[in-house]
């Protein structure tokens, strides 16, 4: 009979000591949300000219340094680097709603080593990602300052399993709605700041009862636009953009994470800030358009922290009416 007690407690040990290694392991967990950050910079809030259509190849690096914990202490080194390229558009129209023009975007990509969230050590080959579409972008153009608003959403597109080593998408449906401002501080508009704010609303997770927290993103920067003459000194044949940029994120609700069917862990959320620098540079003759991005990640908790790296190469058509 005292046997039997014995392995009845042994037994209830170990089952709690499980069930707090779990507890454990998903309250440090985060979710990541599809948000690419580094993707805006320098004069977000502005929209492109009317009956513009641009095309352009991003390349987006993510070096994850460390690995920070709820004090920001650093609790590992993950030693991953996320890269995704692809092909974009983005068009945008003299057609006026509310007084602003309207636009849309576009985004077929590809990515290596997504990163599902903080606690996943994994890798993966490059393969097809979650698509990117903005049906709504509508840009309005004052004399001190630019404003846009937009919505976006992410498609599931990428591969993903649940537990999955070598998903390359998230596996969720998004909903995202963007505003901001670039705001001048000269006549000529050579001078500006900007922001923009991007609020992700996040669906669960295919085939389980898993869902991403809600996620505010907010980028922008401080700059200069200078315009480099042709040799005759008589008109602009480039115009070029640099200055400081940075980007914050803060999850927002907190990640629903159920633990076999009983626990229903929320763990704590986590934010990042960084800050870096951008140049941009526009040969008008051509209409073609490269831009660099750096951005180092100066405090996170709960989630990775590195460095962010963004090349874009665009061209622009011009689709004015005669």
């Amino acid at each position: 009979m005292k046997a039997k007690i014995n392995n009845s407690k042994k037994i209830v040990q170990s089952a709690l000591i499980m069930i707090l290694l779990l507890i454990s392991f998903y309250s440090n967990a985060q979710l990541k949300g599809a948000h690419i950050l580094g993707s805006m910079g320098l004069q977000s809030g502005t929209q492109a000219p009317e009956n513009t259509l641009s095309v352009y190849i991003p390349g987006y690096i993510y070096s994850a340094s460390s690995l920070r914990n709820s004090d920001g202490d650093k609790v590992g080194d993950p030693n991953l680097t996320m890269f995704l390229t692809g092909v974009g558009a983005n068009f945008v129209s003299d057609f006026k709603i509310l007084g602003a023009n309207y636009g849309a975007s576009l985004l077929l990509a590809g990515a290596s080593n997504t990163i599902q969230g903080s606690y996943i050590d994994s890798k993966s080959d490059f393969a097809f990602t979650d698509m990117y579409i903005q049906p709504i972008q509508l840009g309005w153009h004052h004399k001190r300052a630019d404003f846009v608003f937009s919505y976006q959403m992410y498609l599931p597109t990428g591969k993903y399993d649940v537990g999955g080593s070598d998903n390359s998408g998230l596996g969720m449906f998004v909903n995202e709605f963007s505003g901001g401002t670039t705001l001048f501080f000269n006549d000529k508009k050579t001078f500006h700041f900007s922001a923009l704010a991007s609020y992700e609303i996040n669906g669960k997770k295919k085939d389980t009862d898993i869902k991403t927290g809600d996620i505010l993103s907010i980028e922008g920067g401080l700059g200069k636009t200078f315009y480099c003459l042709n040799a005759e000194k008589t008109a602009p044949k480039g115009i070029l953009n640099a200055g400081l940029i940075y980007y914050l994120q803060y999850k927002v609700s907190d990640d629903k994470i159920p633990v076999g069917n009983i626990f229903v862990i929320e763990p704590d959320k986590d934010h990042v800030n960084a800050i870096g620098a951008e140049v941009n540079y526009l040969h008008i003759g051509s209409m073609t358009n490269v831009g660099f991005r750096w951005l180092g990640e100066v405090t996170a908790e709960n989630r990775f922290q590195g460095n962010t790296f963004f090349i874009t190469l665009a061209h622009v058509f011009r689709l004015n009416k005669k």
